[in-house]
């Protein structure tokens, strides 16, 4: 980073922020801060995300060029769809058979080598070693999710050994987190990021797989390759935005942000979801769409990318009929599996070369798999788990392929700003996204305001109901609202829940201006480096 220039990080953790402020302070740039608040978040966050998961980001150089990286991990070669099928209709919601080869580390390493100033890194990790070796402590999200899984860990004897004290009960707010194992390999990983798929650490971690009762091999994680390719681009009237394509969901993300052209590569795509019958929303009116309009639109795109995602790699995805969904007109859609609340963490970062990163990690799931190798202190994602069985479906577990992602990283630019921003939620991503990132494109908003405002989500058990259900926060639905139009019911939570997400948002004005928020649910905030290592009160120009 050249002398002078500044950037601003927002991510849902203090100790990721620090991190950011000293890869700025060693000299770096935007990629270089998130790399370095992902690694700590990887110590600090095992419930959210850790090196046993997946990555997915959007980086917009200085020339406007946008790239998305996905490093989303693959079933294994040697995995027995029969056997599967023959113990449930579904797949597994944890356990080992739902652990896929976890791309965060290559992620990182392809992020460093395309975008990242030398050597950055490696010092990032070597931080994050220090953090996992004696200064990480228990925040109250991570304190939350243990007292929540409290069963699931006492299952595992890597999770009993990272989440209960000596005295063997659950660690609480603010207890310390050592973490040793996770230590050496983070130090590992600085002097080899790949030594986690060819080398000693692979070796390690798939004897721990193997003793788990994963089919994944050695051979497996050495085949990974994370991709660099186009993104998904959609012109709307004042705005076009980036989003990840399959199989990340990004595709429903641009379903629900409005009309336009979308371009996939260079190649233009037609059709294009619309709030039926109504005209797109100004930039003013959006952050205030009433959900009796998006939720309906919301529910028909969640419902397309379940029946219609996969994996390119096996059956080319429908773009056209996740961009353009078929209403549900009061048919239930796909009733997913049970998902436990807490899943990914989100980092945005905006230097004022203009260089910008959305950079979504996860473990998929509440601790991923439920499974914390002892001999690493890697807690394994799940992320198998959203494969289908169904051999006519485009998800299809097969050897080699990646499951559908909820990784939703995105990017907007207009005249007068460029946006970063990211959330966790889920399948929900795209919902709380359309809630948020609209507003955020009008310079004159306060990040802050926007991401404290009352959101809502709709879905059936991944927002723990049976049946379709529109899940609000107080206040973002007329107090009366007790069902929509369509009949979906509401149910109005007490207050704020992590069900409505927690999005990261960072912006870079036309006038040079570096601003941004960190959501309140989380424990996180905003961070400006470049200068004085001095947190920004959320949503302040810095």
């Amino acid at each position: 980073m050249s002398a002078g220039s500044r950037l601003i990080l927002a991510a849902p953790h203090p100790a990721a922020l620090s991190a950011a402020c000293r890869a700025a302070e060693r000299g770096g740039n935007a990629v270089d801060a998130a790399l370095a608040a992902a690694a700590a978040l990887t110590v600090v966050y095992p419930h959210q995300c850790s090196l046993g998961g997946d990555l997915i980001a959007l980086v917009h150089s200085p020339d406007g060029t946008v790239r998305a990286i996905i490093s989303a991990g693959a079933a294994a070669q040697n995995v027995d769809v029969e056997a599967l099928r023959a113990a449930d209709r579904r797949m597994p919601a944890q356990g080992p058979q739902t652990v896929t080869v976890p791309g965060v580390v290559a992620g990182w390493a392809a992020l460093a080598e395309s975008y990242g100033t030398p050597g950055a890194l490696a010092a990032a990790l070597r931080d994050a070693a220090e953090l996992a070796e004696n200064g990480a402590t228990v925040s109250p999200g991570l304190a939350r999710a243990i007292g929540e899984r409290a069963e699931q860990i006492a299952a595992d004897p890597g999770l009993t050994t990272l989440l209960t004290a000596p005295d063997g009960t659950p660690l609480t707010e603010g207890a310390p987190l050592p973490q040793p194992q996770l230590a050496a390999v983070l130090r590992n990983l600085a002097d080899d990021p790949w030594s986690f798929y060819r080398g000693p650490v692979a070796e390690s971690l798939a004897e721990g797989l193997r003793r788990a009762g994963s089919p994944l091999t050695a051979a497996d994680l050495a085949a990974h390759r994370p991709e660099t390719v186009e993104p998904l681009t959609l012109d709307t009237a004042d705005t076009r935005w980036w989003t990840a394509p399959p199989p990340s969901q990004g595709a429903t993300l641009l379903a629900v942000l409005g009309t336009g052209e979308l371009r996939c590569g260079e190649a233009p795509q037609k059709g294009r979801g619309e709030l039926r019958d109504q005209p797109p929303p100004a930039r003013s009116e959006q952050a205030t769409y009433p959900a009796e309009h998006l939720a309906p639109l919301c529910q028909d795109a969640s419902a397309a990318r379940d029946r219609l995602l996969g994996d390119p790699r096996g059956t080319q995805p429908d773009l056209n009929g996740l961009l353009r969904p078929a209403p549900l007109n009061g048919a239930q859609p796909p009733k997913p599996p049970s998902r436990p609340a807490g899943d990914t963490v989100a980092i945005t970062a905006v230097d004022d070369s203009g260089l910008a990163i959305s950079l979504i990690q996860s473990v998929y799931q509440t601790f991923g798999s439920g499974i914390c190798d002892p001999t690493t202190g890697i807690v394994l994602h799940n992320r198998g788990s959203a494969f289908s069985l169904d051999p006519d479906h485009p998800a299809l577990i097969g050897p080699g392929l990646r499951p559908p992602h909820t990784l939703c990283p995105v990017l907007g630019r207009s005249a007068d700003l460029l946006l970063a921003a990211g959330c966790q939620g889920g399948r929900a991503q795209p919902q709380i996204l359309a809630q948020t990132a609209p507003a955020l494109m009008n310079p004159d908003a306060d990040p802050a305001s926007v991401l404290d405002r009352p959101r809502w989500v709709v879905g059936a058990r991944d927002i723990g109901h049976e049946s379709q259900t529109l899940l609000a926060e107080p206040g973002s639905v007329p107090a009366t609202t007790t069902t929509l139009p369509s009949g979906v019911p509401v149910v109005v939570t007490p207050g704020r829940t992590d069900l409505a997400g927690h999005t990261q948002a960072v912006r870079l004005t036309a006038d040079g201006r570096l601003d941004g928020a960190a959501d309140p649910r989380a424990d996180g905030g905003t961070v400006l480096c470049g200068g004085p290592a001095v947190p920004v009160p959320e949503g302040t120009p810095a």
